[in-house]
């Protein structure tokens, strides 16, 4: 069972990681004008919006489970307490940062968009940021933690 969890917890947490990191590297709202921001947004937005936090809640939950399974070896379970920790942050920033900047922007037309779209753009890219590294770093420590010997 304990192999079992661990294999799911590194595969969810690379989904999330793989995800966020994605959209870094091939999103870049800064490239785009207007209306293909906005129609990318919306359609990203469309999409992730409920799967990555249900993601998030079992990777975090798989975590936890991994960590008490192996709660003998100190090294291990603090990591992965860390790993959760940084999983919650990225929860929050994604709940409390790009979340309310995503309800604003669903209400967006992309062929009018609003005088302030450049500011929120920017916002929402800075939390986006933030949660990048904040998944990379869980899914390291995850990784981490449920592949070494010893």
């Amino acid at each position: 069972m304990t192999f079992t969890v661990q294999f799911l917890n590194i595969i969810m947490a690379g989904l999330i990681a793989g995800t966020v990191f994605g959209i870094w590297i091939g999103y870049n709202p800064k490239t785009f004008t207007p209306a293909t921001y906005i129609e990318q947004q919306q359609g990203a937005i469309r999409a992730l919006n409920t799967l990555m936090p249900v993601l998030g809640l079992i990777t975090a939950i798989l975590t936890l489970i991994s960590a008490f399974q192996q709660k003998d070896n100190k090294s291990v379970f603090i990591t992965l307490l860390f790993a959760v920790a940084f999983i919650v942050i990225s929860g929050l920033v994604t709940r409390f940062g790009n979340q309310p900047i995503n309800s604003i922007l669903m209400t967006w037309d992309a062929n009018a968009p609003p005088a302030n779209w450049e500011t929120l753009r920017d916002k929402w890219w800075s939390f986006h940021i933030v949660r990048t590294i904040t998944s990379f770093i869980a899914f390291c420590l995850i990784a981490w933690a449920n592949i070494r010997r010893g």
